[in-house]
């Protein structure tokens, strides 16, 4: 039975309160990724220390992310805090985590690159392509039940009636959205050490995590997603992976 009265007014206000910090910690994402992370470090020898920090830092994120969505806590939620709410707690950790992750990540010492004149241009307008792209597509997705706002308010969700988007981008490569991330962090005009490496890290952490997702998604669709797969070849990144 749904609750209602304050009990119903609470289970909101976290959901609200979800989608708020979802929204603010990819802000602050753009923020560190584009003007923080132009930081020098503060010992230009110090190498190792500072990728060993960042390395378990998103670790400490992608496992919240790899247990959370897929395995026994995502039930264990569910009991604990009621499905609806389920979502929301999500959003609410994985947000937090990400705005540590980008708070704390150590500056790397080197560069790799530092374009000048129209070069600039076109790797940033790359990156803002990238940026948008991810947008469109997690639009395709319904942005408000990814941040667990349907859920908290007691709206219909995709999830109850699952389907498989075969087209626009998911025509493309099968993860769209990571290859708007990838745009995102590789082409930035100045590639510093600090910025490589998150950009390795995570580009490794979403190379990893692909071969759980689709398993997942083969046994939510079965033959239907393994057809796509046979059309769509590349996972995230055409030619390459």
């Amino acid at each position: 039975m749904e609750r209602t009265g304050p009990h119903q007014t609470i289970r909101q206000l976290i959901g609200v309160g979800g989608g708020v910090i979802f929204m603010g910690s990819l802000a602050y994402f753009v923020v560190s990724y584009g003007w923080r992370y132009n930081t020098p470090p503060w010992q230009s020898g110090d190498t190792a220390r500072p990728i060993l920090v960042d390395l378990v830092l998103f670790t400490i994120f992608a496992l919240h992310h790899s247990l959370f969505a897929r395995g026994p806590f995502k039930p264990w939620i569910r009991r604990t805090v009621s499905p609806s709410l389920e979502r929301s707690v999500y959003v609410w950790i994985a947000s937090l985590l990400f705005v540590i992750v980008c708070l704390w990540w150590l500056p790397v010492p080197g560069t790799a690159w530092k374009m000048t004149g129209a070069a600039v241009l076109l790797m940033s307008s790359v990156q803002i392509f990238g940026g948008a792209w991810c947008v469109l597509t997690a639009r395709r997705l319904d942005v408000l039940e990814l941040a667990g706002l349907r859920q908290a308010f007691g709206q219909p969700t995709r999830e109850a009636l699952p389907r498989l988007d075969t087209h626009g981008p998911y025509a493309f490569v099968r993860h769209p959205i990571y290859f708007g991330w990838l745009l995102l962090v590789w082409f930035a005009p100045e590639m510093n050490g600090t910025r490589l490496v998150f950009a390795a890290v995570s580009t490794l952490y979403l190379a990893v995590a692909i071969p759980f997702e689709e398993r997942e998604l083969v046994k939510s669709f079965g033959s239907t997603y393994t057809d796509y797969r046979r059309r769509v070849r590349w996972r995230m990144l055409p030619g390459i992976y």
